[in-house]
């Protein structure tokens, strides 16, 4: 029997991770050791995550109601150390505003998820987290990561570096018309 004074144990936010693209969702519950988890999705686009953990087992929840409706036969969940992860299939072929039907500010718990975030103009053309490179061989694109040696191509020992002679010959190069005027000022003050 609860005492008076004790408090019932009230089910905490997760922290949710969001991002779309035209047909899914990438859904992402951030709760590290989660026990006992119950989760279910329903066409209307409701979906549903509990969980408990931490060692009081404190209990966690999130239930939201999708901006649309969505296909619970195409979607999936996997469950790792770290995280709950849903892949959940749009019923339309379409952007969505927001994740939640709710307008307004959305909850402090639900955020992006920049590491799969697209803009709906980038998708078709933008790599995504399943990044598929083809061929390219990055390290002949000289684009560090390697030794940090920017001047692989010059001899060891030879300094690739200009001289002050070969700087003072460029600057006199470039500067033909500011020598010119100063020898026609040197040749007026003298006449």
């Amino acid at each position: 029997m609860l005492s008076p004074f004790s408090k019932p144990k009230m089910s905490r936010h997760p922290i949710v991770k969001w991002a779309q693209r035209s047909d899914k969702l990438f859904i992402t519950v951030e709760l590290p050791d989660a026990k006992n988890v119950k989760q279910k999705l329903e066409p209307e686009g409701k979906f549903f995550f509990s969980a408990t953990a931490g060692a009081d087992n404190v209990p966690f929840e999130a239930d939201l109601h999708l901006f649309d409706k969505i296909d619970v036969d195409e979607s999936k969940s996997s469950v790792t150390s770290r995280s709950i992860c849903y892949l959940v299939k749009k019923a339309e072929d379409k952007w969505w505003a927001r994740l939640v039907k709710q307008e307004g500010k959305p909850p402090t718990f639900l955020k992006a998820d920049w590491d799969k975030w697209v803009d709906e103009d980038e998708q078709d053309g933008a790599p995504g987290p399943d990044m598929d490179f083809g061929d390219i061989d990055f390290s002949q694109l000289n684009m560090g990561g390697g030794s940090g040696d920017f001047d692989a191509d010059v001899p060891e020992g030879e300094d690739d570096s200009d001289t002050e002679e070969e700087i003072e010959e460029g600057n006199h190069g470039h500067s033909e018309p500011q020598a010119a005027a100063t020898a026609s000022t040197e040749l007026e003050t003298k006449a």
